[in-house]
Order: C-alpha cells, then structure tokens, then sequence
C-alpha cells in the first residue's frame, strides 16, 4: 500500500486508492478480494499478495499495458584483464 501511495506522489499519471476491505465489503466483493493486499490496476489487471518493490512496480506497469523491459546482466563469464 505505501509503495503504490508513493508512486501516485511521484507521477500525476498514478492514482492511488487504498481501502480496508472489512470495512467496505461491497467493494470486496466487486473486485472478488480473496487475500490482501490485493492490487487493482486500472479495473482490468489485479494480483494478490506483497511484492519487492522492483516486482510491485513491474506489475503494476504490466497490468497497465505498458511494456517492461527485464534489467540487463552483466555477463557470468570469466573476466579477462589485459595488463601492460
């Protein structure tokens, strides 16, 4: 919840609303809350549970239809230094 209040401080394109789910039970049921957190995005896109922040905000980029690029490593392989 607080990750998803932060977002919406830092982008105007981000609105955060979080409910308690005991206290408005309509809006449980219409968005069939089974477990909290549970993550509503845009009315389409919805997943339950915490996550890392990095995995949260891609979520919640994926749920809103906007491509997310997995992070590139650096390669595993052994490094070869040249010294001179």
């Amino acid at each position: 919840m607080s990750l998803a209040n932060r977002m919406a401080l830092a982008s105007p394109q981000v609105r955060a609303v979080c409910v308690e789910a005991n206290e408005f039970p309509h809006l449980s049921a219409q968005f069939r809350v089974r477990g909290v957190p549970h993550t509503v995005i845009n009315r389409r896109s919805a997943f339950v549970g915490a996550l890392p922040e990095r995995e949260f905000v891609a979520a919640v980029l994926e749920g809103a239809g906007i491509p997310v690029e997995e992070p590139h490593e650096a390669p595993s392989g052994p490094s070869t230094e040249i010294s001179g």
